[in-house]
């Protein structure tokens, strides 16, 4: 069993060493890292191509697409590991998480989605949030009353699980990959580790931090459609579910949200009408 680790990138050169060498330093022998260059123009694929000339598990593709979603997918298609995960340049893997999730899905049928603890690194190095995705059910994540998988630093899932989702949105650019979380959830059981695997870094004028900046209410409404979308198709059954976990749950909602991200704090009204009418 393989993992293949798709690296989405355009002009990272100065994060790509890193990426690169958190993966080797894994000591991880069936691993696969797929650097998937955008045509980048500040020499990252020239930094990889000599890094792979003496690292034969790295393997480079570089040309134009039209966002991280269609090199995500591309990715998809060119890996060869059986378990695949993502490692944008910026994040890293705690030590030894490679090996362990082999270890992890040796025990899972096919296909499976694992998710481990995440630690979410503000740019100077302080501890902005740690993720603990432990209630991962489709009603439970729809509910928006507990911690998702945030980034894939620490989740990995079997290749085959996008034969039932379909690939990722490729129009969606802000929540790709919570919109992916939903519908793998809609076919099959998630699976939480309770053990640190992931860092998740909010580089300065990267794009994750630059929507938290300055467009906030962009993404927090396209994960709002999203959710609501999932929502609308529910069953009967799941549906009642759902408004009980709302009832149960509601003094969380609003606070934990508002003490992970700071920039939901002047969308509370909104949220608390988006959420709750």
């Amino acid at each position: 069993m393989k993992i293949t680790i798709i690296t989405p990138v355009y002009n990272g050169a100065k994060y790509i060493n890193q990426c690169i060498e958190n993966v080797i330093g894994q000591n991880c022998t069936e691993v696969e890292h797929l650097i998937m260059d955008g045509a980048s123009t500040d020499g990252t694929a020239e930094i990889v191509r000599k890094i792979a000339g003496i690292q034969p598990h790295i393997r480079l593709i570089s040309e134009k697409d039209s966002g991280q979603s269609e090199a995500m997918n591309k990715g998809i298609v060119e890996a060869k590991g059986e378990i695949i995960t993502f490692l944008n340049v910026d994040d890293y893997f705690e030590p030894n998480v490679l090996n362990r999730v082999l270890v992890v899905f040796n025990d899972l049928s096919s296909p499976s989605f694992v998710c481990g603890n995440l630690n979410i690194w503000n740019g100077d190095g302080t501890l902005k949030h740690f993720n603990k995705p432990d209630r991962i059910s489709l009603v439970e994540l729809v509910s928006n009353c507990f911690e998702w998988p945030y980034n894939p630093s620490a989740y990995f899932y079997h290749k085959s699980l996008h034969q039932k989702t379909g690939p990722y949105n490729v129009d969606n650019h802000l929540c790709m990959d919570y919109e992916f979380i939903l519908e793998a959830a809609k076919h099959i059981e998630l699976k939480h580790v309770d053990e640190l695997w992931g860092n998740f870094v909010m580089v300065e004028n990267s794009k994750t931090e630059n929507y938290h900046k300055e467009a906030p209410e962009k993404a927090f409404y396209d994960a709002e459609r999203i959710r609501r979308g999932f929502i609308q198709k529910l069953s009967n059954s799941d549906q009642k579910k759902l408004f009980k976990t709302l009832e149960m749950n509601k003094p969380m909602i609003l606070s934990e949200k508002v003490k992970a991200f700071p920039l939901f704090a002047k969308l509370k009204n909104k949220i608390k009408k988006l959420i709750y009418n």
